[in-house]
């Protein structure tokens, strides 16, 4: 049977911002690049076909390949001509795993990545948006995906009251909601979007310096995890987005658990039910409903371990090194991890880029990970990882200059529960370098 994957590719040139005259130009780049990684999860050979939808559900091209077991692929450039502004599914007769890297140019350069989705759903989360938010602002953009077989009708909820649609998006076919040519009445706000056919979206964050990118969410947890939080750290900060799905109020509390720096604290808030709270950011910056040290340095990971009636959240992490870099990834459903994840895009020395990822133990008891990487001998032990721990590998001169591959990391025990974060990024030259992509449980 063929599998599929759901990908968007939202933007390849210009014309994105040519065909949305509304967008303030200077709180947007003026052209945009996409490049997919595609990961074959099993040992046998696959056979992939990637198809091009343009917004009107019309086919702009089609690509058929072939990815070695195991192997892994780019397609930079992509297949679709130069203006193509749609979405992209890759069917495939194995198993397969995808990033999209998404680059931004203007009088800034910028980067974000986010995982494809392997199926969609009726109603999707989006724990983070913005209209004109601080001093440069950022405004945010997302692209909702029809992964049904018929033509679904899309509305969508903000957090702020204001609603979009319905809109009609033909089947692998994707329409773009631009928050900043709509009214809000805030400027950070979350949103749910409801579909007559399951959807996949994909959400960008930027001003003119800065993108992020992250994935909507078709489920929740009561206690989500996030593999890696940096505060103060080389002039990083973490902001995380939490969002109660829920129908009731409920008080959360947020575990800081130390890895390479900092001391064990908590933080509480209660979010009304539809609503989302930042949390991290203060905390780590004067201690506000926490028991964290302002200004301290911390490099660790968190979890949600209070949720007074336990409802149903979902969560954006954002790093941001501020006016330089930053990127998202979302909180992990520790009920959902396995004991194996993998990761499609792993570098060292790639025309300077290079990975870092961090694998945390998200079970009940203490165990061992061991990592390989496609193309290599080279491996990863990391030793004996408590729950709650996450364990940080660099890949930096460590596997073989110019590599570009991926990996696969897996637990001692088949009930161990891992999951983790990948950094991708370039130093020592100019923009926005930093791109984050959550691992993918198998």
């Amino acid at each position: 049977m063929s599998k599929k994957l759901l990908v968007f590719v939202v933007v390849l040139s210009f014309v994105l911002i040519a065909a949305r005259p509304m967008v303030p130009m200077a709180g947007a780049f003026s052209s945009y690049t996409s490049g997919i990684q595609v990961q074959n999860l099993s040992a046998t050979t696959a056979n992939v076909t990637i198809v091009y939808y343009n917004q009107d559900g019309t086919t702009a091209t089609s690509a058929s390949d072939t990815i070695a077991g195991n192997g892994a692929k780019t397609y930079y450039p992509v297949h679709a001509a130069a203006g193509f502004n749609g979405s992209v599914v890759i069917s495939s007769d194995q198993k397969i795993a995808s990033v999209v890297n998404v680059l931004g140019s203007g009088t800034a350069k910028a980067g974000a990545s986010y995982v494809a989705a392997m199926e969609g759903g009726t109603t999707v989360s989006l724990p983070l948006l913005m209209k004109n938010n601080g001093s440069t602002p950022y405004n945010t953009w997302f692209n909702v995906q029809n992964t049904g077989s018929t033509d679904a009708t899309v509305n969508i909820a903000y957090s702020d009251g204001t609603t979009a649609g319905p809109v009609t998006i033909k089947p692998g076919a994707a329409h773009t909601f631009d928050q900043s040519s709509e009214t809000h009445s805030v400027k950070v706000f979350s949103a749910n979007v409801t579909s007559t056919q399951p959807v996949a979206v994909a959400v960008i964050e930027e001003n003119p310096v800065v993108m992020f990118a992250y994935s909507g969410f078709t489920g929740g947890a009561t206690n989500p995890v996030m593999p890696l939080v940096n505060a103060n750290n080389s002039g990083y900060v973490t902001g995380i987005q939490i969002q109660n799905a829920g129908g009731s109020s409920t008080a959360v509390t947020l575990s800081y658990t130390p890895s390479a720096a900092g001391t064990a604290c908590t933080e509480t808030q209660t979010i009304p039910a539809g609503q989302s709270k930042t949390f991290a950011l203060g905390a780590f910056a004067t201690g506000a409903n926490s028991t964290c040290i302002g200004l301290a340095k911390f490099v660790g990971s968190a979890q949600v371990t209070g949720n007074t009636t336990n409802q149903s959240l979902v969560a954006i992490v954002n790093q941001l090194k501020p006016g330089v870099n930053g990127e998202a990834y979302g909180g992990f459903n520790p009920a959902s991890a396995t004991n194996t994840v993998v990761m499609p895009l792993i570098m060292d020395r790639n025309s300077g880029w290079f990975t870092g990822f961090n694998v945390m133990n998200v079970g009940s008891a203490a165990t061992t990970v061991n990592c390989t990487f496609s193309g290599t001998a080279y491996t990863i032990n990391t030793g004996s990882l408590a729950p709650g721990k996450a364990y940080t590998a660099i890949q930096n001169n460590q596997i073989a200059s110019g590599y570009v591959g991926s990996a696969t990391c897996t637990a001692t025990n088949s009930g161990d529960k891992i999951v983790a974060v990948v950094n991708e990024v370039k130093n020592g030259v100019p923009g926005d370098n930093l791109l984050v992509y959550e691992g993918i449980n198998k």
